[in-house]
């Protein structure tokens, strides 16, 4: 069952991700989802997004995947539509939360693992009830 609580664990995560995010920095410390810095990692001198994979209450262990495409047809559902389950934060009001799609990055040269899109969503967090945040790296475009 979801939590329809005032307070959300997840969303006050998410609040501390959209503040790194804005004010990214190089330094690093303990490697958590609301660790106060975003990392400079292996593959990038200065990160500015720290992607994140949900999990919603009745999602059965399965990560929250959304369309890379604005197209109105498309559903993670239907063969051949291209989905991605890694997101960055762009905007959080009360319990509202705005993300970006990422997708894999189809340069296999390149140092960093996702591109932006020009996908977004907003999710209620009140059903979202895990928040996966995956290592920090550099998002071109964001």
């Amino acid at each position: 069952m979801c939590n329809k609580n005032e307070s959300n664990c997840v969303a006050e995560i998410l609040k501390v991700i959209l503040v790194l995010q804005q004010n990214a920095c190089p330094e690093s410390c303990l490697d958590s989802c609301d660790r106060p810095m975003l990392g400079g990692g292996s593959n990038c001198l200065v990160c500015n997004t720290r992607p994140v994979m949900l999990y919603t209450c009745c999602g059965n262990g399965t990560p929250w995947s959304m369309p890379i495409s604005k197209d109105q047809t498309a559903a993670c559902s239907t063969a051949g539509t291209q989905c991605s389950s890694v997101f960055r934060v762009e905007k959080l009001d009360g319990n509202c939360c705005t993300f970006r799609v990422l997708a894999d990055n189809p340069d296999s040269t390149s140092l960093n693992p996702y591109v932006a899109t020009n996908s977004f969503f907003t999710m209620d967090l009140s059903c979202c009830c895990v928040c996966r945040c995956l290592q920090d790296t550099y998002v071109d475009c964001v």
